[in-house]
Formats: structure tokens, C-alpha cells, sequence
């Protein structure tokens, strides 16, 4: 597909199961509105999803940025899908030049494209529920220290599911990451009303309630040892430019 992207995540994964030699990634990526078309950007997503990408492991879904340097801009969600079925993608006539004519001219040309592997043992997904707004950090993982950052993940997913157990967030990591970006990790936690945002952050007692007491000491001297730091964004879902809807089920009896 001939878009402009910048990353991509993982939303609508629970289609697909996934092992230690087969999963699924999906592309997506950041789309930039030239300001002087907005209006038929927006049309051109909207009948572009509706016609080609409606349902299956090649549906779409939309969401847009509500804050930092990448406010306002699009973000495509196009996926779950094994890396198998990329070669098997089917050619749906017109496609291309429906992008190219109705899309294409509308944005400005930057960004690139990326690929998430979404982990499932390490996020928690309990209940159904209908995406609305996400709350997503992106952190910049030292070299080779992927591993050790997942094991660390793995130390919150124990706090997450015994302490917060109607929490749903997913833990994704860049397939290909550029060390020059310093995007790596990410964590994709799901909302539904801004309120969520306000509440007391007790997370370091919950951790230690977990793990033991000067726990979480260490594990913030870990972390450190294995990032450079973090970006935060708010995303909202655009349905009404989305080829699929914004259900989400548990994955409880997949875990």
C-alpha cells in the first residue's frame, strides 16, 4: 500500500493466535493532512476504508494524535497479520489508484514505515470493551537490550493483573527498530473517558505490594540501565474514517 507512514501499533490483534515461532505484526503508520485539504483527506480515507478495507485481516482503523509535535496528525492501523499473509495481500482492483488520486494528493510527503510484534503473555486485555482513546508510551531502548527490557515488562504485567486487573493495555516492540529514533517499546493503554488520566499514581506501592518491599528501587535502576527515556501521546479512534469498528475482545481465555 502506497502511504506515508511513521510507526505503527498493534490494536486489533485477538484474531490471530501467536507462538514463540509464529505471530503477527500489523503495519499502520502516521499520515500528515496537507492543512489546505482537510476536508477531502478526510473524504478520501473515508471512502478508501469503506471500499477496500472493511473487514478481515486487512481491515483498517483510523485514529489522530491530540498532543505533542505529531498533534493532529492520522494514524493508519491496518492488521493483525502473520508475516506470511503479506505475500498473499490481494491485489483489489483499483486500489492503488483510488489511493493515489483521492488520498495521496492531500497530505504532505515525510514519515515512514515500520512493523509492531504485539506480545500477548506481557499485556492484559480482560474484558470486551470498544476502543475509544488510548494513552501510548513509546520508549527508547538501549542496544541490545531488548530482552532485558521485556523481562522487565514482564515484572509490571504480575503487578498489572493482580492489582489492576480491568486495566486493558498491550506491550508491542518495533520489529525494525532505527537506533537514530529511539522507537522501540511500546505500551498501548486503552481508556474511555479523560478522567482516567487524573488518577493518583500508586503504582509504586502496588509494585512493591507485588515484588517486596525496596523493590521498586530496583526496578527503576533496571529500567534506567535499559532505556533512554520516553515519548507520550493521547490517540483517539476515528470511526467515522475507519473501515472496521472499534470492538475489542477479551483475551482471557487465551492467556
Amino acid at each position: 500500500m502506497k502511504a506515508i507512514f511513521y510507526f505503527v501499533v498493534l490494536l486489533s490483534y485477538m484474531s490471530f493466535s501467536q507462538n514463540n515461532s509464529t505471530y503477527t505484526v500489523t503495519e499502520n503508520g502516521m499520515m500528515t493532512a496537507n492543512p489546505k485539504y482537510i476536508n477531502e483527506f478526510e473524504t478520501g480515507v473515508f471512502n478508501h476504508n469503506n471500499k477496500y478495507h472493511t473487514d478481515g485481516q486487512f481491515g483498517s482503523r483510523i485514529y489522530q494524535i491530540n498532543n505533542g509535535p505529531n498533534y493532529g496528525k492520522y494514524l493508519w492501523v491496518m492488521g493483525p497479520i502473520p508475516w506470511s499473509a503479506f505475500d498473499d495481500r490481494p491485489q483489489l482492483e483499483g486500489h492503488d489508484e483510488d489511493w493515489n488520486k483521492n488520498i495521496e494528493p492531500y497530505t504532505i510527503p515525510n514519515g515512514d514505515q515500520n512493523y509492531w510484534r504485539f506480545y500477548p503473555d506481557l499485556s492484559n486485555f480482560p474484558k470486551d470493551f470498544t476502543i475509544k482513546k488510548a494513552l501510548v508510551d513509546i520508549y527508547d531502548i538501549k542496544r541490545n537490550k531488548k530482552q532485558e527490557a521485556l523481562e522487565l515488562m514482564n515484572r509490571v504485567k504480575k503487578v498489572i493483573r493482580e492489582k489492576y486487573p480491568e486495566e486493558s493495555y498491550g506491550v508491542y516492540f518495533n520489529e525494525f527498530p532505527d537506533e537514530k529514533e529511539g522507537i522501540d517499546l511500546m505500551i498501548v493503554s486503552f481508556y474511555q473517558k479523560s478522567e482516567w488520566l487524573s488518577k493518583t499514581n500508586d503504582f509504586q506501592i502496588k509494585y512493591e505490594e507485588v515484588h517486596g518491599k525496596g523493590s521498586f528501587v530496583k526496578f527503576k535502576k533496571d529500567w534506567t540501565n535499559n532505556s533512554n527515556g520516553k515519548r507520550s501521546e493521547l490517540w483517539s479512534f476515528r470511526e467515522d474514517l475507519s473501515g472496521i469498528d472499534g470492538e475489542m475482545k477479551s483475551s482471557k481465555d487465551k492467556k
